[in-house]
């Protein structure tokens, strides 16, 4: 059993498929990952209203906290 694999056992054409992309394609890319988010944080502020209101209420003292 080896510890360590062979060094330069993988073909030099592998790599991540968002490398080669054009700009349109990583922002539309992104802006889906963010639709995404979004979403996400909506229902997560549906699903635990309670929890979500204590998160605002922390990030307003936060920014009390830090204004000048």
């Amino acid at each position: 059993m080896k510890s360590n694999p062979a060094i330069g056992t993988g073909s030099t054409d592998e790599s991540p498929p968002h490398v080669h992309e054009t700009e349109a394609q990583r922002r539309k890319r992104r802006a889906l990952f963010l639709r995404e988010l979004a979403e996400a944080r909506e229902l997560r502020a549906r699903v635990q209203p309670r929890r979500t209101k204590e998160r605002r209420m922390r990030e307003a003292l936060r920014m009390r906290t830090f204004r000048i």
